[in-house]
């Protein structure tokens, strides 16, 4: 086959499928389909691997700094700016490092410590990320919350002034606020990012690091450090230029209709919209805050003058592979990977249409799109609705934009989201439903046409390894008018998140939304949550949004109840995974027919990325330190870490140490002397470049105090498994920052057996604000009578007594 618009051409003037051979088809424009072109079907050849691709390959590569093993190229025809660039399959990332001055935050930027970025080459180009995340030790939340990773360019530096972008800058620093003055009008976050970035980005003088690049737009020139075993004389450099592959253009009065795409891999697509100067200010799941009127009109419809309406329509991450008001749209075993914006977005007015055995890896922002959130009010005949995602593979997605999630899904009615398999994600995994918030200030939310979702047997696992704040699936807004109208999550098996929130979150307004018989394991904070009070229908927020709870398996342990329209009974508590039923757990996740998606190799073998978030607390001749684990880990699992102190020395430390306790202790260090630290991952094909360095601290001799005793505990039973409850401790003086709780030990006051149990959730949540928990079984004669006291460096606290009460009636 020639091209890919050669085979389109053929397949309209024949009628018949097109059979597309493997190898390379290289776009020059995205393939553009209307309704002209319905019943065109692309599908590979048996055993072929076609490979529908937007890059253009960079060659002529010389090395030009052998101290840093610096290699330039120049720039191919028609590539005149890109935001990623892949060698031999594998994501470069462009270059980062700390900031290397101190800012002032004022009314347009900053004001720095010295002039030094203003003698940098090209430093308009540079590029200042605030990342969200739990605040933990001395590192805090830079986004716009702990769910988001707001990015904005510099507009210009003179001396030591920096002027940020604009409206990014507006828009990601400015909130309208409420006549209260206790809530933004958006209702979403808090007012700014209004500290230090967390780092810069895409600077020329940060060159050097192994899998990094630099693209040099006034010089047309790429500039990259290789990585162990590339060789780029000989490497596939690939760099995207297209924004879009392919793009279904329709209405709702003359639909796209029955094509499909079958076995095709789409690759190798950028998206340069954060690049100018709105640059990427998000406010949830890649949806972004735009415009000169950002901040202050859009999506914020009654709540202030002049308001766009409806409520929180803001402006969406478009897909690569852009499918709008298409009907009967088939994707079957295609592979969306090495993409720059969101992998496939299947828009507003998007019917009976069916992703299955798809694979969606290596992808900047979310992985699939499906429906909007501008017509929540859309006539049903126009709505989105009956479309199918099945049996998928989501694997780090969010590659870039560390908010991006699994499955994002706006208003829509009857969609099946079942058996897919999601892992390794920095944000959340499934997200369904919007326009939830008004209930912040007691209004009702977004009124909306969703119903009768069902999110059933899916497989999450290894999820919000970055952000927090959400969850395996997370729902908001309200769905149908009733329970039986209403959304279903059934039957989904969620385990193994890292930052604080929900296995199943259901946020904001969330109403009309049975959960049932779900397997929920080695969630943080709470494993089912929330309830939120009911604005919608006249309701004064004296009732609660209807839930129903029932017959799921987890650690969390709230009794049976059925109060204020929302319904608990049957669930179990476990504590262990195969305690849950195993036709669950077998049940969840791909289906026999499409498994081999999940186990085939999604790129060659790597190293992992580096850890992120590094952050660390001292004490007399140590520290703690703590850091998030790599989203992408190489193709292998990550087998061990090194810390490296900036004297040098170093720490080994085994994976699965980190991930029981979250945290390690780096002896043997110097009294008086200032440290930063940096984590490398390593797997089975080797190690990571080293993370950004953790903030400095001092070592040095601190009177610690054991904590005071938790501020709370509660422990429920059923049968021998206890679900221990607690929150982090308000003493009565100040406790020192340098002493955070690092672990809870619960006695079992019959025998005197201690347990220990830390976590990312545990040394996440030292607010006193928020419950953690953890479960353990009892042994033999054992009675439900504990203590529970907190650890801290000095060690273990005051005690707190609690006795369990049955969960199970």
């Amino acid at each position: 086959m020639r091209t890919l618009e050669h085979a389109r051409d053929l397949a309209l003037h024949s009628g018949k499928q097109v059979i597309l051979d493997g190898g390379l088809y290289r776009l020059t424009a995205p393939l553009v389909l209307t309704p002209a072109d319905d019943g065109l079907s692309l599908t590979a050849a048996p055993g072929a691997h076609p490979v529908i691709s937007g890059g253009v390959r960079v060659t002529h590569w010389t090395l030009v700094d052998k101290a840093r093993n610096l290699w330039q190229a120049p720039a191919p025809a028609g590539l005149t700016n890109t935001r990623q660039l892949y060698v031999d399959g594998v994501r470069a990332h462009r270059d980062r490092g700390p900031l290397p001055v101190a800012l002032t935050m004022t009314a347009t930027g900053y004001q720095a410590s010295s002039d030094q970025l203003s003698h940098w080459r090209n430093p308009t180009d540079i590029e200042l990320v605030y990342t969200g995340g739990n605040s933990v030790w001395n590192v805090r939340s830079m986004g716009l919350g702990s769910w988001t990773q707001p990015r904005c360019p510099i507009a210009s530096i003179a001396g030591d002034a920096i002027t940020v972008a604009e409206p990014c800058w507006t828009n990601s620093t400015q909130r309208v606020m409420l006549p209260s003055g206790a809530r933004t009008a958006n209702l979403v976050g808090p007012k700014s990012v209004g500290k230090q970035p967390s780092y810069i980005e895409n600077a020329f003088e940060l060159l050097g690091t192994p899998g990094e690049f630099y693209f040099d737009r006034a010089a047309h020139t790429i500039y990259y450090t290789p990585r162990p075993g590339e060789n780029l004389n000989t490497a596939d450099v690939e760099a995207p230029v297209l924004e879009k592959l392919i793009d279904v253009q329709s209405t709702a009065s003359q639909p796209v209709s029955n094509l499909k795409f079958e076995g095709l891999t789409f690759s190798y697509a950028t998206w340069l919209f954060p690049s100018t100067n709105e640059g990427f200010s998000e406010i949830q799941a890649n949806y972004m805050v735009t415009g000169p009127h950002g901040y202050d009109r859009q999506g914020l419809c009654k709540l202030v003058p002049d308001g766009e309406c409806p409520f929180g329509k803001w402006t969406p991450e478009p897909g690569n592979v852009a499918v709008s008001t298409g009907r009967n749209i088939t994707f079957l075993r295609d592979t969306f990977t090495h993409l720059g914006a969101a992998g496939l977005a299947m828009g507003d007015g998007t019917q009976n249409s069916l992703v299955e055995g798809c694979i969606f890896t290596d992808i900047s922002g979310n992985g699939l799109e499906l429906g909007n959130v501008d017509q929540p009010l859309a006539p049903i005949s126009d709505f989105t609705s009956g479309n199918r995602i099945e049996n998928n593979l989501f694997r780090n997605v969010g590659a870039e934009y560390r908010g991006g999630i699994g499955i994002v899904i706006g208003y829509a009615r009857s969609t099946l989201v079942a058996h897919n398999q999601l892992d390794h994600l920095p944000y959340a995994a499934i997200s369904i439903g919007w326009g939830g918030w008004p209930d912040k200030i007691k209004l009702p939310g977004q009124a909306n046409n969703s119903g009768h979702n069902v999110l059933s047997d899916n497989r999450i696992s290894d999820f919000m390894l970055v952000l927090s704040d959400g969850g395996g699936i997370y729902t908001q807004g309200r769905t149908g008018k009733d329970l039986s109208d209403g959304e279903r999550v059934t039957g989904n098996v969620i385990t193994s998140q890292f930052s604080s929130g929900h296995g199943i979150y259901t946020d904001n307004g969330s109403a009309m939304i049975t959960i049932d018989h779900n397997v929920v394991f080695h969630a943080n904070h709470d494993d089912i949550n929330s309830k939120h009070h009911d604005y919608y229908d006249g309701q004064n927020g004296d009732q609660f949004d209807p839930l129903a709870i029932l017959n799921n398996y987890y650690q969390q342990g709230d009794p049976d109840a059925d109060q204020k329209q929302v319904r608990y009974a049957g669930n179990r508590l476990i504590a262990q995974l195969n305690e849950a039923p195993s036709t669950l757990l077998t049940n969840a996740g791909i289906q026999p027919a499409f498994r081999a998606i999940a186990t085939q190799p999604l790129t060659r073998p790597t190293a992992p990325e580096p850890p992120s978030r590094v952050s660390s607390f001292a004490k007399d001749s140590s520290a703690y330190i703590s850091w998030n684990p790599p989203v992408f880990d190489g193709g292998s699992p990550i087998t061990s870490y090194t810390v490296k102190a900036n004297d040098g020395t170093t720490l080994h430390v085994p994976a699965a140490e980190f991930s029981n306790k979250a945290y390690v202790e780096f002896k043997g260090l110097h009294n008086g002397q200032r440290y930063t630290f940096t984590v490398t991952a390593s797997n089975a094909n080797g190690a990571s470049s080293a993370s950004l360095p953790s903030p400095e601290i001092t070592v040095q001799p601190l009177a610690i105090a054991p904590p005071a005793a938790p501020a709370s505990a509660a422990a429920f039973r059923d049968g021998n498994v206890v679900s221990i409850h607690f929150s982090s401790p308000q003493p009565t003086e100040p406790r020192s920052e340098e002493s955070p709780i690092v672990a809870y030990v619960v006695t079992v006051l019959s025998s005197g057996r201690k347990v220990v149990f830390t976590g990312r959730n545990v040394i996440a949540l030292q607010d006193g604000k928020h419950v953690t928990f953890n479960t353990l079984t009892l042994k033999a004669g054992e009675k439900p009578h504990f203590t529970v006291a907190a650890m801290n460096a000095a060690g273990e606290g005051k005690p707190l007594t609690i006795d369990a009460i049955n969960v199970r009636r």
